[in-house]
């Protein structure tokens, strides 16, 4: 029975999954699951994971969820190419720049997406700045290194880019909505203020397979 994967639209988390078995060229049955029906939430489904989170992974007899724990599993079950280097240095560097995105990045960009995507950015509005500037602090240091060699870890696509590319293009969306606008969080167009994580963006783009990843609401 082939690889199954549960995921849903638009969970940077699911998204590092998707786009692991992608690159692994994984066969694999997409299990896609609608929040908005609760399908997260089945007796079923929280089998698998009891956090009802997403994603989750079945291989056989292997059940996983939390997302780097299936990429660090897919790496050892597929190991070409590999997701967290070839050396212990490379592993290190990739794991710095996973955990640099997980502890600085993603909180103070949580806090502009999330109002945002749930229609709070009124009230939420002076705090949604103020994470801005910690925000474009986390992507300025990132800009400095895409400037400098194509991916952020390693000398080639990595967990490391894997893990963070999601939540750049949830800012990204974000940043796109209506609400944003007065908020002038001078984010887009990302080739102006970033072109190094732009051009970053379209390398990952380019991965072969990341069509099938990309959020499927998204396309509406």
């Amino acid at each position: 029975m082939a690889m199954e994967i549960y995921w849903g639209s638009g969970s940077p988390y699911a998204w590092r999954a998707l786009l692991a078995l992608e690159i692994k060229k994984v066969p694999y049955t997409s299990r896609l699951l609608e929040f908005s029906k609760g399908q997260h939430k089945t007796p079923e489904y929280l089998a698998l994971n009891p956090r009802g989170k997403v994603p989750a992974l079945r291989n056989g007899k292997v059940v996983l969820a939390e997302s780097l724990a299936i990429l660090a599993y897919l790496d050892r079950e597929f190991p070409q190419p590999p997701l967290f280097g070839r050396t212990a240095e490379q592993a290190g560097l990739i794991w710095k720049s996973i955990f640099e995105s997980m502890n600085y990045l993603e909180p103070v960009a949580n806090r502009v997406i999330a109002p945002l995507f749930f229609n709070e950015a009124a009230e939420k509005a002076d705090d949604i700045r103020a994470a801005a500037k910690d925000v474009h602090a986390e992507l300025a240091g990132m800009e400095r290194r895409l400037a400098a060699q194509d991916w952020l870890a390693t000398d080639g696509l990595s967990a490391a880019d894997i893990a963070v590319y999601p939540w750049i293009e949830l800012l990204l969306r974000a940043a796109g909505k209506e609400a944003a606008g007065p908020l002038n969080l001078g984010l887009l167009p990302l080739a102006k203020t970033y072109p190094a994580i732009a051009a970053w963006c379209d390398r990952v783009r380019a991965v072969p397979g990341y069509d099938k990843t990309y959020p499927p609401h998204w396309r509406n």
